[in-house]
């Protein structure tokens, strides 16, 4: 391989963990625009799967979707931060893996969640996908004296 393979290869390493940042932040955004349900199935394979140990497993887009949309209904408000990434890509398929804090409102009761995430990602035409994402909550705990509302500080 030549000097210039190399750097191309190395080039092309961080094109593609950058774009997965961005997806992963797109999904952030998605979560905290009310679950969109119509917004999400446009981040993850057709055949993708979201799963989470407390929620279930549902694959593909109109599962997904579904699922979304309870969310969408449950949840008044979200903040998703997600830190640590850990990002190994193999030629058109990565493996991600994150940790996330929340202030939500579930179901009118104020909470902290802390979860991990495990991602798969592919490469599709029209750029990176999730080919599966696994949820694992770490803690969830009561937010006591509520959130302030919007815009209040």
């Amino acid at each position: 391989m030549t000097d210039l393979q190399r750097l191309l290869a190395r080039l092309t390493l961080l094109e593609d963990r950058e774009a997965i940042r961005d997806l992963k932040a797109l999904y952030c955004d998605i979560c905290d625009d009310s679950h969109n349900p119509d917004r999400i199935t446009g981040i993850f394979a057709e055949d993708g799967v979201w799963e989470s140990d407390r929620h279930g497993r549902f694959v593909g887009h109109d599962a997904i979707r579904a699922q979304f949309a309870r969310f969408s209904k449950a949840i008044r408000f979200s903040q998703h931060m997600v830190t640590n990434p850990v990002i190994t890509v193999s030629g058109d398929t990565a493996t991600g893996r994150w940790y996330f804090l929340a202030p939500m409102d579930f179901r009118g009761e104020p909470r902290w969640s802390f979860v991990r995430y495990d991602d798969a990602y592919v490469r599709l035409a029209d750029g990176w996908k999730f080919q599966h994402t696994h949820v694992t909550l770490r803690m969830d705990a009561p937010h006591l004296g509520g959130w302030p509302a919007a815009g209040g500080a």
